[in-house]
């Protein structure tokens, strides 16, 4: 068999390799078609050789393939196998799961559209007072928390707030004296602040109502938490 038929054998043989689809799924977590896969092995290859200043011939040549094989996988028209697969990381330098980089391109996002916040119920609100969640990623653990309170009326009780952490205040509308670490501060429309969580925070005095600011709480990566008022 010359090297050209060998090639042709090897990509019938890859085509919808299901070896390699399960290794691609072991390296992510998300459905895969081959057309995916071969465009992303493809472009990951060809990064890579270039990144070494191996020119294609070379780079096949180390790798045990033709020049033919390698356009096809870097055009992302072959679904090389995993023996392929070995042979190029192995030619790269890299582990084989460093060729489906990039396969996670989707990634969680939130849009939430003016006036669709979500409304937060607990203790502390009521219909002077309004608790909007501005949209959070999804998982166990949250790293960014962006609310937006709204205060109509006067009165009440305001409880302090700690959680880890930092958190940036910046009010929309109204002024409020907003307690920090046993001091409070006037915020007026257009002023922001910056605290960190841990010391105790939040409103102690509504000075001109309406009141509207947008809260958002940064918290370390590694933590696991829930929602909390602000």
């Amino acid at each position: 068999m010359n090297p050209a038929q060998r090639d042709d054998a090897i990509e019938r043989a890859d085509v919808d390799d299901p070896d390699l689809l399960s290794l691609a799924g072991s390296a992510i977590d998300s459905p895969l078609t081959t057309a995916e896969l071969c465009r992303v092995v493809g472009s990951r290859v060809r990064e890579l050789r270039q990144a070494l200043n191996m020119t294609m011939s070379a780079f096949a040549n180390d790798a045990g393939i033709s020049l033919g094989m390698l356009s096809k996988i870097e055009h992302g028209q072959s679904a090389p196998s995993l023996s392929t697969l070995a042979r190029l990381a192995g030619t790269a330098r890299v582990p084989v799961t460093a060729l489906f980089r990039g396969l996670d391109e989707e990634h969680d996002l939130v849009i939430v559209r003016a006036g669709e916040g979500h409304e937060i119920h607990h203790d502390r609100g009521g219909p002077d007072r309004l608790y909007q969640d501005l949209g959070t990623l999804r998982g166990p653990n949250r790293v960014i928390e962006p609310m937006i309170t709204t205060i109509t009326e006067p009165g009440g009780v305001f409880p302090l707030y700690q959680h880890p952490g930092v958190e940036f205040l910046h009010v929309l509308e109204g002024s409020l004296n907003y307690g920090y670490g046993g001091k409070s501060y006037l915020l007026n429309t257009g002023d922001t602040m910056q605290i960190h969580g841990e010391v105790a925070h939040g409103p102690v005095e509504l000075v001109e109502l309406p009141v509207r600011f947008i809260s958002i709480k940064v918290y370390p990566a590694s933590e696991s938490r829930g929602a909390a008022g602000g």
